[in-house]
């Protein structure tokens, strides 16, 4: 018999990543939004990078053809929405674990106001979803002298 090493600190780490995967639709949310709790099967883990001249969102989408992904930016909220296909209960026979998830999923992110709605992209690679939100030029930050 081989011993087995048991590691409690991977178990509670595990048990903590799967908990703040099962309340990830009610945090992050534009405003108090909840729409997703209720219409999605699934969310996306998201970065969010802000460069100098652009904000870059990146989603990892596997297994969703791009054609499927809706994304619209409106009143100062990006929405992303699409489904993944996947085994129904009647396919998964033969099965001894399915953990990827599937259906439809559903994610909102308030932009800022310096954000560029007319010039956002989005592509797509290897099951990552880049959004490219530049920033506007006018905006830019600068430093005001306080006369006194």
């Amino acid at each position: 018999m081989n011993p087995t090493r048991y590691e409690s600190w991977r178990n509670m780490h595990h048990l903590r990543s799967e908990l703040d995967r099962l309340f990830e639709p009610y945090r992050n949310q534009a405003g108090d939004d909840q729409s997703s709790v209720a219409t999605c099967d699934w969310t996306p883990a998201v970065d969010i990078k802000e460069e100098k001249e652009r904000y870059v969102l990146r989603a990892d989408i596997p297994g969703v053809d791009p054609k499927e992904i809706e994304i619209i930016a409106e009143n100062g909220v990006l929405t992303i929405r699409g489904n993944r296909p996947g085994e129904t209960r009647d396919n998964r026979a033969g099965y001894s674990r399915v953990e990827r998830p599937c259906g439809t999923f559903y994610r909102r992110f308030s932009l800022p106001d310096t954000a560029d709605l007319a010039q956002i992209s989005a592509r797509s690679a290897n099951g990552v979803l880049e959004i490219g939100i530049p920033k506007l030029t006018h905006t830019l930050s600068r430093t005001i002298k306080i006369e006194g």
